[in-house]
């Protein structure tokens, strides 16, 4: 593995974390971890001091022949994307920001990923191993830097998504992708069940697509890949030409949809592929937006949270409020579990978190 020269910005404070932690555990003081604090609204709010690792920053390591990068918590994404792309190189994942503060840490407790998921992977899938603060204040070091390292694979998976409920990671270690040669974005104007058709019909081809969202009668498309095979699809597929930079407005959630100015809830709905619309009753074309090719859903809307949520279930998927004002969905954000799933999910905290330190009721009030 290749060493990355410091910079003047790279601090190990991972000694003063671990020993804030160990005085906490002693006291039973919950803490509320963050970093650049620019997810905030994803998830239930943490009563507790606030644990802070915007000072443990630094790249610690980068093998861009290994295509592999290990990186401090308190990294600015911004900071850790644009070394890669010196590089030409990427965080395959496309995690959004939501703030020019947000940190690799933030981007590994929620879990959230880009447009790309579909045809690149999640967050999860990127993640080689961690370094984690236990409730005792020592650090631990889960998984590797190699695909081929297995030791401890899982539970260094189990950290991503989890809200910093399970302990502190102070480091992640992170497969990265080549930077594709060419890229193209299209609009093409069609109905929605269309533009699920051509997208099921699409997905049994071998087609450079990387981002696929429907919304207002019309299907966006982002190509990547080799130029001839990017501009054989654009003429194959037609349609105008898209401004790239649709793509980083709806993962940061800057498009119109997205507005402030609607006080309605705003749902995340992650479904199977290929999932039909969900007749939900009161809720207009213009109230949705497609993502992912149809598997994530983004919904305005005052519909009941268990009407919702029942739908989605029926459908084997699940419903997710974000920045829910008042009304439906605020108090518990996530969709709750299922009995079997909350005896693992409580046990798995039990185990890793005894004194209950880490987030307190950040993803459920009771665990």
């Amino acid at each position: 593995m290749a060493e990355t020269r410091p910079t003047s910005t790279d601090q190990d404070i991972s000694e003063a974390l671990g020993e804030r932690v160990r005085r906490a555990a002693e006291a039973g003081t919950p803490l509320r971890i963050v970093g650049g604090d620019t997810k905030a609204f994803y998830g239930r709010p943490v009563e507790g001091e606030t644990l802070s690792t915007r000072e443990h920053r630094g790249i610690t390591s980068y093998d861009p022949v290994e295509l592999i990068v290990s990186v401090r918590a308190g990294t600015r994404l911004a900071e850790l994307e644009a070394a890669l792309a010196e590089q030409g190189q990427m965080l395959g994942c496309e995690p959004p920001y939501f703030g020019a503060n947000a940190t690799v840490g933030g981007m590994v407790a929620t879990g959230l990923s880009g447009p790309r998921r579909p045809w690149a992977g999640s967050v999860r899938d990127f993640v080689l191993g961690i370094r984690l603060i236990t409730q005792d204040g020592q650090q631990q070091r889960f998984g590797g830097e190699v695909m081929k390292n297995v030791a401890g694979y899982d539970l260094s998976r189990l950290m991503v998504g989890a809200q910093g409920t399970l302990g502190l990671v102070t480091e992640v270690s992170l497969k990265v992708l080549p930077r594709p040669g060419a890229r193209h974005s299209l609009r093409l104007e069609m109905p929605r069940a269309e533009a699920m058709a051509r997208l099921a019909e699409w997905g049994r081809s071998p087609l450079p697509l990387t981002a696929a969202a429907w919304h207002e009668g019309a299907l966006h498309l982002r190509l990547e890949g080799g130029p001839s095979s990017v501009a054989a699809t654009r003429e194959r597929l037609g349609g105008d030409d898209l401004d790239d930079s649709f793509w980083e407005a709806l993962r940061e959630q800057r498009l119109g949809f997205f507005s402030r100015d609607d006080a309605r809830p705003l749902w995340r709905l992650s479904l199977p592929h290929n999932t039909p619309s969900l007749d939900l009753p009161g809720v207009a074309e213009a109230d949705l937006l497609y993502d992912w090719g149809g598997t994530q859903r983004w919904l305005r809307s005052d519909l009941d949270a268990d009407i919702l949520r029942e739908a989605c279930a029926r459908a084997g998927g699940h419903a997710t409020c974000l920045g829910a004002r008042e009304g439906a969905g605020q108090a518990d954000p996530f969709m709750p579990l299922e009995p079997v799933v909350e005896k693992y999910h409580r046990a798995l905290k039990a185990q890793l978190d005894p004194k209950g330190i880490f987030n307190p009721g950040r993803l459920y009030a009771a665990i």
